[in-house]
């Protein structure tokens, strides 16, 4: 039988104890912020690179994390904010600026875009303090340590989430870094890795998540499904009581990780929701796949998994294991390519990879860790695999036929520059412009029900044209890029329908001025 989470922590605690009053320090490896560039979902709309292009700092404090946010010259400023120490309740204080929104008792993302925050040196802890990301976009969080972040007794902090998401959060990239705490919900924790009310585009790469009763969850409620689009890959959960991870809605991803110890239940897919299990290994564990504690019944896509002394309860009213003989009840297409790892070697691989301070290793496929690519993220190669352009597509240089379906159509995007509206890019007034805040951005064309696009025009504003450099062009209803390339124009791909387009200014050579996002059926 198995001890409970706090119990089994104790043997582990008093090593470090006994290190802590030896005074033994631990070397750990130095890392390069975001090498190799974000993986999964995190890829698609329209990507995400953090702070690249931006200042560099460093910080020691949580104080200093803040004071570098609120120290930009607005909130969509790209900066990457190097930590290393230990980041706790007595060096984190609140900072005030108008480009941030930050907070006394956790590290506070909110309202802001473009950040990386990445360990080096001797690596970064954030300790008892959790990272909360609200309401903001492309953010790169790497190869740091949260742990033992609680929501009762003291200190308390983000609602004992390690890392919380929440309210239209979109592109965020977790990668190498350690989540974990000392026991369940009755010691004072909740989850290690939340996201809801609608969070989506997330990937979390080569972590390890541990010593929880609570691996995390997508969608705070049966209601709550507008979260989605997540990738988990080549991470290991250990010792985690349930939710590995707990999905109510959406869509989400889960290759190569390795679970080892899941006490209740793994991956709890329910209310809707869409699990795509791709080659990982379940190991001495309980119920890893299925729907759980509900009536409300989610749906998987298994594949090339090995469960390797997993037991299964018997079905009920609200339970709906998967196994013993997992078979695929959905299909899930993906957007993005990766290259799998035979399920027989993830124990391994995850072993050498996963988790802050270990040099950021990757695995490409091999079943052997390799060092990280040193590609630059922000430097988008129109000949990557992942480019869905097709030789056979129409012609670009085509001119538009038809009705412009812009014209009266709803528009939003990422970001504005003063003085600029998102409507000025479908009101036909070539003198009107919409700009990103920065030299990146999206914009947005929107319908009340699915059409039928197969080409856009982009103008640029008179003066400004050859500003725009590399960009995607994304359905929005679900992730996929549908072109990519670089300079505006006309842009044409295979007829979709969907309810949402968006053109995404990956690169430009200086503040983009879009005129008009034309749109046509044909």
């Amino acid at each position: 039988m198995r001890r409970p989470v706090a119990l089994r922590l104790q043997a582990a605690l008093g090593t470090l104890a006994l290190a802590a009053a030896a005074g033994v320090v631990l070397a750990m490896p130095e890392a390069a912020a975001a090498a190799g560039g974000a993986t999964g979902y995190a890829t698609q709309n329209g990507g995400t690179t953090g702070g690249a292009g931006g200042q560099t700092v460093r910080a020691t404090t949580g104080t200093a994390i803040h004071q570098a946010l609120c120290g930009r010259a607005g909130s969509s400023t790209p900066i990457t904010i190097e930590v290393e120490g230990t980041i706790n309740h007595g060096n984190t204080s609140k900072v005030s600026g108008d480009s941030c929104n930050t907070a006394a008792d956790k590290i506070e993302i909110k309202q802001v875009s473009n950040i990386t925050i990445v360990g080096v040196g001797n690596g970064a802890v954030f300790d008892q303090l959790g990272i909360h990301i609200r309401e903001s976009s492309n953010i790169i969080i790497q190869n740091v340590t949260v742990r033992n972040v609680k929501k009762s007794g003291s200190p308390t902090s983000n609602g004992g989430d390690a890392i919380g998401m929440e309210s239209d959060v979109r592109n965020v990239w977790v990668d190498h870094s350690t989540l974990e705490a000392s026991g369940g919900e009755s010691e004072g924790y909740d989850g290690l890795f939340d996201m809801k009310d609608n969070t989506q585009y997330v990937t979390l790469s080569y972590s390890v998540l541990r010593n929880s009763g609570r691996g995390g969850l997508i969608g705070s409620s049966e209601s709550d499904v507008s979260n989605g689009y997540v990738t988990f890959h080549h991470n290991k959960y250990e010792n985690i009581d349930s939710r590995a991870p707990l999905l109510r809605g959406g869509t989400a991803h889960m290759y190569n990780n390795h679970y080892v110890g899941l006490v209740k239940s793994g991956i709890n897919s329910r209310a809707g929701a869409k699990a795509k299990v791709d080659n990982n290994y379940f190991e001495d564990s309980k119920d890893v796949l299925g729907t759980f504690y509900t009536d409300a019944a989610g749906s998987w896509q298994v594949s090339g998994n090995i469960f390797d002394n997993v037991t299964w309860s018997e079905p009920g009213e609200d339970n709906n294991p998967a196994g013993p003989d997992p078979q695929s009840n959905t299909t899930v297409s993906i957007p993005y390519s990766y290259s799998l790892d035979d399920a027989s070697c993830v124990p391994s691989v995850v072993s050498a990879t996963a988790g802050a301070n270990k040099g950021l290793k990757v695995s490409d496929g091999s079943c052997t860790p390799q060092n990280p690519d040193p590609t630059d993220p922000t430097d988008p190669d129109p000949t990557d695999p992942t480019d869905p352009t097709d030789p056979t597509d129409p012609d670009p240089t085509d001119p538009p036929s038809g009705t412009n379906l812009s014209v009266g159509a709803g528009s939003d995007g990422s970001s504005k520059a003063s003085g600029t509206s998102y409507g000025n890019v479908r009101d036909g007034d070539l003198s009107t412009y919409w700009s990103p805040a920065g030299s990146t951005g999206s914009i947005s064309v929107k319908w009340s029900s699915a059409t039928t696009v197969s080409k856009i025009n982009i103008r640029e504003a008179a003066g400004s044209e050859g500003t725009i450099g590399s960009y995607r062009v994304v359905n929005h209803d679900t992730g996929a890029v549908l072109a990519s390339g670089s300079g505006a124009g006309v842009i044409g791909f295979s007829p979709i329908s969907l309810e949402k387009i968006t053109f995404e200014i990956t690169g430009a050579s200086g503040t983009p001025k879009v005129a008009e996002f034309e749109t046509y059926a044909g």
